[in-house]
């Protein structure tokens, strides 16, 4: 949705707020980051190609990312299930009907092996998409790359671990917020001693947009809940510039491409002054804001899918004139069901194409100096630092979440877009102009049922058959840490390699901490 950002018909030096090239702008891979982090940026290496995918059990999907990296993807990101990514084993009664309905369900080590059979983790980069749970799947994805003889130094990927968002606009938390928090800055401890090439957590607003905020609010809470894991880390006793590297964004792109594009410039502006005034950062990668883009899943539409190509294309072209780091495109079908081959293959295309035939990588920041882009990229900036303020003014994002602030600008965010689309103010085509009165069926996967009774079944099979004693040992020294300061993930990864599944280790952290119970922001 537009941030009601208005231009006039035609933009001149005379209605665009005044550019100070060095300090707003600078070269590309030069403070304050505007025009990209990098000084060559495409010109050097093209953005990774990382389509998310992941469904059914673990050998579905590995041989999905098989075909992905056949076809030219050049990063792979993992979806989970429901119940994986609110700690939940697939024989819990409450996962009864959602084991692999929207990602792999993985419950123990044995999944996470055959997840990455013949892939190497010391050649790919691997982004995983878990928040609540992050520290198991990490853990897993570790105890992985020593069973294949892999250095933790060597492993590269980003941790979504983002967990302020589910408090948010997603929901998938278990814990109250301040136990949470020490599991992330656990993981960013952790990873900058023992696994320092991967990106510790990956701030969402992707999620914050799909819930319906504008452009703006997506800036400005996203980097609210950035400056919130930099509190937390510093307080846990981090240095900014021991942790700070190692953060990285997720934003959405959506179909105003000019809006999108001045949104990206913007956080990057914004981040770098954040990291440099508010937290001083001295080291230039603290002050870098590299993200992830994923186009637009709420845009797509049930009706003429066909045409989701094309809104695909616009947002992808976005992410690319905004500088992303890494690129997922979502497939023609995803508003019927889980994109199938044929569908992912033209969503990887659009990105091969956008790259290699279009031009747009040939040069850094091709649309700098736009008077158009120059005003909305001040527009964006401006009325993102309003939020902050205003938050700040609020007690910080905790208390703005608490409170239900957010959510509340969200929600009024969200009704307004519906009711322009009801009165057409908004025109979304296929849907409320330019309907066809009767559309031919389309191919949908399907996840067959069977496959949900095979996973209970392995799971139940694991506990049978592995060393019980050394599972309960492995959980009970997990659970006397949880109540202490002591760094939790060494214990986490103890636990997934005596085979505890995802929801013993969840339930004993449950034990300790408790779960968190939404409260109406009405």
């Amino acid at each position: 949705m537009a941030a009601g950002i208005e231009l006039p018909n035609v933009v001149s030096p005379a209605n665009t707020d005044p550019i100070d090239y060095k300090a707003d702008l600078g070269d590309p891979g030069e403070f304050p980051y505007t025009r990209g982090i990098y000084p060559t940026m495409y010109r050097g290496r093209l953005w990774t190609m990382r389509q998310y995918a992941g469904y059914a059990t673990a050998e579905e999907s590995n041989a999905r990312y098989k075909y992905l990296l056949a076809h030219g993807t050049t990063g792979l990101s993992v979806a989970f299930d429901l119940p994986t990514q609110i700690g939940l084993d697939s024989d819990d009664p409450l996962a009864m009907g959602e084991v692999g309905k929207v990602g792999v369900a993985i419950d123990s080590l044995d999944d996470m092996e055959r997840l990455f059979t013949d892939i190497p983790l010391d050649e790919v980069s691997t982004s995983m998409t878990i928040n609540a749970t992050a520290a198991i799947l990490l853990s897993l994805y570790l105890a992985v790359a020593r069973k294949q003889n892999v250095s933790f130094n060597k492993l590269r990927g980003t941790l979504q671990n983002d967990i302020l968002k589910e408090y948010i606009a997603r929901g998938t938390y278990i814990y109250p917020p301040a136990p949470s928090l020490r599991l992330v800055t656990d993981i960013f401890a952790y990873c900058a001693r023992e696994v320092p090439n991967w990106n510790t957590i990956s701030i969402s607003g992707y999620h914050i947009r799909e819930a319906g905020s504008t452009a703006v609010q997506e800036v400005a809470f996203t980097l609210a809940d950035g400056i919130t894991y930099v509190e937390a880390a510093l307080a846990a006793g981090l240095s900014v510039d021991e942790f700070a590297p190692r953060i990285s964004f997720f934003f959405n792109s959506h179909n105003n491409l000019l809006e999108e594009i001045a949104k990206f410039r913007a956080a990057r502006r914004l981040w770098a002054r954040i990291m440099r005034d508010r937290f001083n950062a001295r080291d230039p990668r603290s002050l870098m804001l590299r993200f992830h883009t994923q186009t637009a899943g709420s845009s797509l539409t049930a009706q003429q899918p066909e045409v989701n190509v094309v809104r695909t294309t616009i947002q992808a072209l976005a992410a690319v004139l905004g500088g992303t780091q890494s690129l997922h495109t979502n497939s023609m079908d995803e508003a019927l069901a889980l994109p199938t081959e044929g569908a992912a293959r033209v969503a990887l295309r659009t990105q091969q194409v956008i790259a290699h035939e279009s031009g747009v990588a040939e040069t850094v920041d091709p649309l700098a100096g736009s008077y158009a882009i120059e005003e909305l990229t001040n527009q964006v900036e401006e009325r993102a630092q309003e939020y902050l303020e205003k938050i700040d003014a609020l007690g910080g994002m905790l208390r703005a979440i608490e409170t239900g602030y957010v959510q509340r600008e969200i929600q009024e965010s969200a009704y307004r877009y519906q009711r322009a689309i009801e009165s057409q103010e908004e025109i979304v085509v296929g849907v409320n102009r330019f309907q066809l009165e009767s559309e031919l069926p389309v191919e949908v996967l399907r996840i067959d049922p069977a496959l949900e009774q095979a996973q209970v079944e392995r799971v139940r099979a694991l506990r049978a058959r592995r060393d019980s004693q050394a599972v309960d040992d492995a959980l009970k020294q997990l659970e006397r840490a949880a109540a202490t300061s002591e760094n939790l993930l060494p214990r986490i990864l103890a636990c997934v390699e005596s085979y505890a599944t995802v929801g013993e280790i969840s339930n004993t952290l449950r034990r300790v901490w408790g779960e968190y119970r939404e409260t109406s922001t009405v």
